[in-house]
């Protein structure tokens, strides 16, 4: 007997489909392995740090040796030679001892003090503040009119209009006459020569005292040049 398969069951017709089908499923598969990725689970704690203790290193103290200075070298030996003589052995030298008591002849000559270096000393001696400073004739307004009438204002300072005080300091001697004249602040040459000039043709003034006694004293005057 004759078998027979009927055209539904024959599954030749369809082995390109199946060949297909499972192309397509291994390709998935495929795909699918490549894009997994694994997800990170949470973690509960982040764990625990351990501190490791450091040991503190330990620097040694090193310590220059001094060097000592060599000892001084001993003192010479001092040899003591004793002479031995005898008895009735007469020594020739003999040791003199002057008398130096004084008695009431005795005369003794003393260098007299001389005192004229501190005289010097004190009449050389310039001082700033006494117990009564100098004092012009007349007083303070009359050694201001000296010195207004006295000044000619310098014609090359008028032409170049300079202007200005110029501080003169002098000294007053024990008799009262200005003496060593000079410019504690000047402005320009000329003014500083004609304020000098003026200075130096003062008069006497009535000197300044300390302890009752005339004495030499710093003095400043101020003039003032102004263009009118």
């Amino acid at each position: 007997m004759e078998l027979k398969k009927s055209p539904k069951a024959d599954l030749e017709s369809k082995r390109s489909i199946f060949i297909q089908i499972g192309l397509v499923i291994s390709l998935g598969v495929t795909l699918l392995a490549f894009e997994w990725t694994a997800r990170v689970e949470q973690a509960s704690s982040l764990g625990s740090v351990v501190q490791q203790a450091v040991e503190d290193e330990i620097i040694p103290i090193t310590r220059q040796e001094e060097v000592k200075p060599p000892p001084p070298p001993p003192p010479p030996k001092v040899v003591e030679v004793l002479t031995i003589v005898d008895d009735d052995t007469e020594i020739e030298d003999e040791l003199d001892i002057d008398d130096t008591e004084a008695d009431d002849n005795t005369v003794i000559d003393v260098a007299p003090v001389i005192q004229q270096e501190a005289e010097e000393e004190e009449e050389s001696e310039v001082f700033f503040i006494v117990e009564n400073m100098p004092e012009f004739p007349g007083g303070e307004l009359a050694l201001r009119k000296f010195i207004a009438n006295a000044i000619k204002y310098p014609v090359i300072a008028q032409e170049n209009g300079i202007q200005g005080k110029v501080y003169v300091n002098f000294v007053v001697d024990k008799d009262g006459t200005v003496t060593q004249a000079r410019i504690a602040r000047g402005v320009d040459q000329s003014l500083d020569k004609e304020a000098l000039r003026v200075v130096n043709t003062l008069p006497r003034w009535k000197p300044g005292m300390q302890r009752g006694k005339p004495v030499k004293v710093s003095y400043t005057v101020p003039i003032s040049f102004v263009l009118q």
